[in-house]
């Protein structure tokens, strides 16, 4: 092959990358959750009583492909965002967390089967790793929500988690006398709001 056919090979080479990328960037289509909409929180029990912790941060990203598939998900929690109207207990979250050593509770999607919009609703069965005080685990759980307006989705439902599968120790408070119990529930209300683009999923 001689100099010029060489150069035309790379030339066509770099318009055909370009156009690739172009290609996905156009076809992706990303919503972000909405951290002043969102709530989420953190349901359990002690031997004394129930309790409920808020979670005051959050962020994530949903990436749908062009045929309205889930090519990613993620979302993260600094532990320090959650807050209950008592500080011991916040006090003790954070040390059964070992907040300085893992700040953050994050979730990363392995897989999203059955994912189905029809009409307004929306539809999948979730698996990821979700990572807690240094600890990651799989979990499976049913995404079940419905778009609001073109382009936002909300998602509500509820994940049950066990904190020694995380190797973590429930908190005990008032030198032993009241015990958290291992099992917590992680109760979501989400919304994922996306660009122009994404409001062909409505359609």
């Amino acid at each position: 092959m001689n100099t010029s056919k060489f150069s035309k090979c790379l030339t066509m080479l770099f318009i055909s990358t370009i156009l690739l990328a172009t290609s996905t960037t156009l076809t992706a289509q990303s919503l972000k959750i909405n951290p002043r909409t969102s709530t989420m929180a953190i349901l359990g029990t002690t031997n004394v009583h129930d309790f409920q912790t808020n979670v005051t941060q959050l962020s994530g990203e949903l990436v749908l492909n062009a045929s309205k598939q889930v090519q990613s998900f993620t979302f993260s929690v600094p532990v320090k965002s959650i807050k209950s109207k008592e500080k011991l207990m916040d006090t003790k979250t954070y040390e059964a967390f070992d907040a300085d050593k893992n700040p953050n509770i994050a979730f990363k999607l392995t897989e999203a089967a059955g994912f189905k919009v029809t009409g307004t609703d929306v539809e999948a069965t979730v698996s990821g790793n979700l990572t807690m005080a240094g600890t990651t685990r799989k979990i499976t759980f049913k995404a079940i929500g419905k778009s609001s307006k073109a382009g936002v989705y909300e998602f509500k439902g509820s994940i049950p988690i066990k904190m020694t599968d995380y190797k973590m120790k429930p908190p005990t408070a008032m030198m032993g006398m009241m015990k958290v119990g291992d099992a917590i529930t992680l109760k979501y209300d989400v919304f994922l709001e996306g660009s122009p683009l994404t409001a062909q999923l409505d359609k």
